[in-house]
């Protein structure tokens, strides 16, 4: 079959939805000012869907460093990748401080989180390692497990018991292969909210020989002392052996860094394919992540504030009776039992009627029957913002507990 027809087929599994309001479904629109209120289709609406968490996004000192830096350089410097001719003293500065900030002896900056997570797994594992991960993984380490061309298993999400069967049966293997094992996990679960178990693998590290690896995206910055990350809140950073975080949550920036001992670092720094035949991270961007740092621990009370949203908003929407899973992270999924069409006439009520923007997750990142409305709540976030959503909220619930919402699609032809 030609690989086109192929495509008109088969659209893929969220490829699927296209025809249900691109633009409005997916692909939506919000324009003005990053802030919790922005603008959809022309009218202000309270938006919980921005990768800002500590309000780094329009932060006036933020914003005039990379104004001033891109003037300086532009966003072309420095040309070329890393090995070649893209290194400066900048790059090697917010290296030193975020190793020393992630209590590790080295980092090493990269220029971007996803395709970085894709070439440090690949990187690190041989056809002679195995890899152990939780069912529940960002698709960047998914992508980089397809590269591994070794085994790897799998074990149910935050599932300590079988963590430890996978770690029996790739021992068994590796005692013949003469290879390793490496043990991936997240520090807080993108979707859910839920913490990763890092303590409790670390713990494993008494009966098993393993090297731990964590995405700890979303809990760089919100989670632990002064935002040190999700292993730090659990006692457990200096177990985990290969700390990643990117800057897109809580630094409202572009790129991200790995950080470990300085042989596992420099060891990356020669063998990570997306940095050694890839452009350096611009100046101008490295400037503003030596300064987003910098903020992040001059001003503990920005992880304060986005705290006290978090809890005064989970527990608002706890006690009018929503099921918010596991969430131990400011992620706030609120999830709904409702079919795909009844989702679309959800969200266009939450958008339209009370002005409110919140991401939706449907199939087949959660079940057939649930729609997952994502919340993410930020340091600039305000108390009046949370009840106006909590109360909000409960109306959505009526609604659905009572089945108001019809069985079709909702027109999103606005």
């Amino acid at each position: 079959m030609d690989i086109f027809e192929r495509i008109k087929k088969n659209r893929g599994s969220i490829g699927q939805y296209q025809t249900m309001g691109h633009g409005y479904f997916a692909f939506p629109k919000l324009e003005g000012e990053i802030a919790p209120k922005m603008k959809f289709k022309g009218k202000e609406v309270l938006t919980w869907s921005l990768n800002n968490y500590l309000g780094l996004a329009n932060n006036p000192e933020i914003r005039k460093v990379d104004t001033e830096a891109t003037a300086k350089y532009g966003l072309a410097y420095p040309m070329g990748a890393r090995m070649m001719s893209g290194q400066t003293s900048m790059h090697e500065k917010f290296e030193q401080m975020a190793a020393k900030f992630t209590q590790k002896e080295d980092a090493y900056l990269l220029n971007f989180g996803y395709q970085g997570m894709v070439s440090i797994i690949d990187a690190l594992v041989d056809r002679h390692d195995v890899i152990v991960y939780d069912s529940e993984s960002h698709a960047c380490i998914m992508d980089g497990l397809r590269l591994h061309m070794g085994k790897r298993f799998v074990f149910p999400h935050n599932d300590i018991e079988s963590c430890e069967k996978q770690l029996q049966r790739a021992q068994k293997i590796v005692d013949e292969t003469g290879g390793g094992i490496l043990v991936i996990t997240e520090g807080v679960f993108g979707m859910a909210g839920d913490l990763g178990k890092l303590d409790k693998i670390a713990a494993l590290k008494k009966k098993y020989q393993f090297r731990f690896l964590v995405d700890d995206a979303h809990g760089f910055g919100t989670m632990g002392i002064n935002g040190r990350g999700t292993g730090n809140h659990l006692g457990a950073q200096n177990d985990i052996d290969i700390y990643f975080a990117t800057f897109a949550k809580s630094m409202a920036g572009i790129g991200g860094f790995v950080a470990s001992t300085k042989d596992v670092v420099n060891y990356l720094r020669y063998n990570l394919r997306s940095q050694i035949y890839a452009k350096s991270l611009p100046m101008a961007m490295t400037i503003g992540a030596i300064k987003r740092l910098e903020y992040i621990q001059a001003h503990p009370e920005l992880q304060e504030n986005l705290w006290t949203i978090v809890r005064a908003l989970q527990k608002g929407l706890r006690e009018a009776g929503l099921n918010l899973g596991k969430t131990e992270s400011p992620v706030t999924p609120v999830f709904m039992q409702s079919g795909v069409n009844q989702a679309t006439q959800m969200i266009y009520d939450l958008r339209e009627n009370y002005a409110i923007f919140c991401s939706v997750v449907i199939y087949p990142v959660v079940p057939r029957d649930v729609v997952m409305l994502r919340l993410i709540p930020t340091a600039d976030h305000t108390m009046a913002d949370v009840e106006y959503t909590v109360n909000a909220f409960k109306e959505i619930k009526k609604k659905v507990d009572n089945n108001l919402y019809p069985d079709k699609m909702a027109d999103f032809s606005l």
